[in-house]
């Protein structure tokens, strides 16, 4: 996966850490095209390995049986590329954006396919007006620069929902979290949307640096 470098999403992303009196926020919006480098190519030849392994597996035992060949899948039947590939394609942008982890044992039932994007889109502006950062929707127009980037009408929208051991947003106070993949398989492209929000009394993170959480509600327009 290569990382697009958007200068529009750059205020965006500024305004997307910061803290109120009760709770610090870390959101970032980050761009990723779809063409395999060097080590995702390794990886996806890695992972189908391994996936047509369990998919030959799976046809020598019952159909009743838990396995690879007819989990419930966001991206329809695991036995077909495509929907590999669309799995992969998550997984890759995952160890992009979270260089110290390692995504490649997460399962196709660890991803939520989103019935529309306009209810995303809803659910995130509903957050960002609730935290205080409605000028981030309507002053800084997050939805038109979005929209220019992923094309958000032939998008579809999957959420990560992970376990307790692939959670890389599981650390010492946090609160909630949510992880949106807009993936649109026409300009092979993913645009990732994630945003944290932690106690006001959690610990910093290396990737979070003091002067990151500058803005405060007075701060906001």
């Amino acid at each position: 996966m290569k990382f697009l470098d958007i200068s529009p999403l750059d205020s965006i992303n500024t305004s997307l850490v910061f803290e109120n009196p009760e709770c610090r926020v870390i959101g970032r919006i980050e761009t990723y095209s779809c063409k395999l480098a060097g080590v995702d190519k390794k990886l996806y030849k890695n992972l189908e390995g391994r996936w047509n392994a369990e998919i030959t597996q799976s046809q020598s035992v019952s159909p009743d049986q838990h396995n690879f060949h007819n989990i419930i899948s966001p991206f329809g039947p695991m036995d077909q590329p495509s929907s590999r590939r669309t799995l992969f394609n998550l997984i890759a942008t995952l160890n992009a954006s979270y260089p110290d982890y390692d995504f490649s044992d997460v399962k196709p039932d660890q991803f939520t396919k989103q019935p529309s994007v306009p209810m995303v889109c809803n659910y995130i502006n509903n957050t960002l007006f609730n935290l205080g950062r409605a000028y981030i929707v309507n002053d800084l127009n997050l939805w038109q620069i979005v929209d220019d980037i992923i094309e958000l009408d032939e998008c579809n929208v999957y959420s990560f929902n992970p376990d307790a051991d692939s959670d890389p947003n599981a650390e010492d106070g946090a609160i909630w979290s949510f992880n949106f993949f807009f993936y649109n398989k026409k300009l092979k492209r993913i645009l990732f949307f994630t945003v944290r929000c932690l106690s006001i009394n959690a610990p910093l993170q290396e990737d979070e640096p003091l002067d990151s959480f500058s803005g405060s509600e007075s701060d906001i327009k």
